[in-house]
């Protein structure tokens, strides 16, 4: 499980390191919401793929190690207490905006803008994606219950038009 002392920790621990990062997936949607509104079991992170070696060397004192390698599109540390961070890899352009190249050689859009979202763990400020990217992003497979969960606050609370299969 990742706790809100948890992800503090990482976030810290990223940023000391130089590394800029994102929060996205359900700390991403609960840091904008304000709260923590279920349990997480893992971090989903977006970070510039050229920052993967020094996210993986700073969270390695932490007692991290690499539990999957998809480089360019993902890697996955995980400790002991198998707390989880999942790091989305972009590369960036010189507008700002960023792309993912997904497991299948499609890219996936960032826009520039959506890497402009403020939110808070803890009372603490922490930068994540826009909830519309966040939303955006949740498309393309078949949502879960946790799912559901993070896109209905998106809507309820960020007043974010849900997409067809998050419809009620």
């Amino acid at each position: 499980m990742m706790d809100a002392p948890g992800v503090l920790r990482v976030v810290t621990t990223l940023q000391s390191a130089g590394v800029r990062l994102w929060l996205d997936g359900g700390w991403g949607i609960d840091a904008l919401v304000g709260e923590q509104t279920r349990d997480h079991d893992d971090l989903d992170c977006v970070i510039a793929l050229t920052d993967a070696r020094i996210a993986r060397d700073a969270l390695a004192a932490l007692g991290f190690a690499v539990a999957l390698d998809e480089l360019p599109t993902r890697f996955v540390v995980r400790d002991r207490s198998d707390r989880r961070v999942d790091f989305h890899t972009v590369t960036f352009d010189a507008t700002g905006a960023a792309t993912q190249q997904l497991l299948d050689g499609t890219m996936a859009p960032y826009p520039a803008q959506g890497f402009s979202g403020i939110g808070h763990v803890a009372g603490v400020r922490v930068a994540c994606l826009t909830a519309a990217v966040q939303s955006l992003h949740h498309l393309g497979y078949d949502p879960d219950e946790k799912d559901h969960h993070d896109m209905g606050l998106l809507a309820d609370r960020l007043g974010i038009e849900l997409p067809a299969p998050y419809r009620r």
